[in-house]
C-alpha cells in the first residue's frame, strides 16, 4: 500500500518519515514544495496518476499564525485551496484522504474540552483558512478524515519546546503567558496514531470512518506550565514568570482555551493516547542526544 505524505519537511512529516521502518508494509512517498506543488491542480492530478497512492496524508500547512495576517492570500492557497485539490484527486484515484487541521478553528472561549460537533468560530486568518481547508476537503471528497490537533512540537522544525530550551540556556528568567490553556501534542504520537489507523483499517481491524477527529496528548496545561515542565525535565535553571496575554500583544489573537475532547478518535479506532508530560520527556531525551 502506497502512502503519499505532503509537507514532508515539517514537524509531522518528519516524524512520519522517522516511523517508515516501523511500518514496513507501506511504501512511503514523501513530498514537499520542491517536489509537488499542492496548489497546482494539474501537478497534483499528474502526480497522483503516476504514483497512485492508496492514502494521502496532507501535513502541508502555512503555520506562521501572525504572518498569516499580512499574507492571507498565501495562507489561503496552502491551507484552504490545496486540501480541496488533494481531496478531489484522491477521490478520482479512489485513495483515502487525511487532512491535518487545528484547534484554531474554535473561538477559544469555551470552558470545557471542544468536541468535533462544537460550533467553529476562528478568530484569525490562520484559523479561518484551516477551517476552509476542512470544508473544501469534505466538499470535494466526503470520504475525508480531518484530524485537528493543538500545540504541536517535535525534535524537528521550530516549536515552543526548542525555543524554551534555547532561551532557558541563555537567560535567568522568562515571562510566559498563563491565561492560554490547552494541550501540547508530540508530533511523533500523532504520526504513530495516523499510521496505526491506516494499518488497522488495512487489516480490517477497524473501519476507516470519514469525519472530523481531535487528537492531542492527554491532560491540560497553560503555556506557563508547559515552560516550567520543559525546564524541570531538562534540568535548566531558569525562572518562569506567569504573565497575562495582554503583555504580549500579537497580530493574531490566540485562543484562551483550546483543550480538545478526544473520545471520538479513541472510541472509533481503539487507540490509546499518552499523557503530555510523558511524551515531552521522550522528546527532550531525543533533543539532548
Amino acid at each position: 500500500m502506497k502512502l503519499l505524505i505532503t509537507g514532508a519537511y515539517g514537524q509531522l512529516g518528519s516524524e512520519l518519515k522517522e516511523l517508515e521502518n516501523q511500518f514496513s508494509g507501506f511504501d512511503f512517498i514523501f513530498t514537499d514544495v520542491d517536489s509537488l506543488d499542492i496548489t497546482n491542480e494539474n501537478a497534483v492530478e499528474d502526480f497522483f496518476k503516476k504514483t497512485r497512492p492508496g492514502y494521502i496524508i496532507n501535513c502541508a500547512a502555512y503555520t506562521a499564525v501572525d504572518k498569516a495576517e499580512k499574507e492571507p492570500e498565501i495562507a489561503e492557497r496552502i491551507n484552504a485551496v490545496a486540501p480541496g485539490i488533494l481531496a478531489k484527486f484522491a477521490k478520482q484515484i479512489q485513495a483515502k484522504f487525511i487532512n491535518i487541521s487545528t484547534d484554531y478553528v474554535f473561538s477559544g472561549t469555551a470552558n470545557r474540552p471542544y468536541s468535533e460537533a462544537d460550533e467553529v468560530h476562528p478568530q484569525g486568518v490562520y484559523g479561518k483558512t484551516k477551517l476552509q481547508g476542512e470544508l473544501n476537503s469534505f466538499k470535494e471528497n466526503p470520504e475525508t478524515v480531518v484530524i485537528r490537533t493543538s500545540w504541536l512540537y517535535s525534535a524537528f522544525g521550530n516549536n515552543f519546546v526548542k525555543t524554551m530550551l534555547r532561551l532557558g540556556a541563555e537567560r535567568n528568567n522568562l515571562k510566559v503567558v498563563f491565561d492560554q490553556v490547552g494541550t501540547p501534542t508530540y508530533a511523533a504520537d500523532l504520526a504513530k496514531t495516523i499510521l496505526s489507523i491506516i494499518q488497522l483499517s488495512e487489516k480490517n481491524v477497524v473501519n476507516f470512518v470519514p469525519g472530523i477527529y481531535h487528537f492531542s496528548n492527554e491532560g491540560v496545561c497553560s503555556w506557563y506550565d508547559f515552560a516550567k515542565t520543559i525546564f524541570e525535565i531538562s534540568e535548566i535553571n531558569c525562572s518562569v514568570l506567569p504573565v497575562l496575554s495582554d503583555e504580549f500583544p500579537t497580530p493574531a489573537k490566540r485562543p484562551h482555551y483550546s483543550v480538545l475532547n478526544k473520545l471520538k478518535i479513541k472510541d472509533t479506532f481503539g487507540i490509546e493516547i499518552p499523557y503530555w508530560k510523558d511524551s515531552l520527556k521522550k522528546c527532550i531525551e531525543i533533543l539532548k542526544k
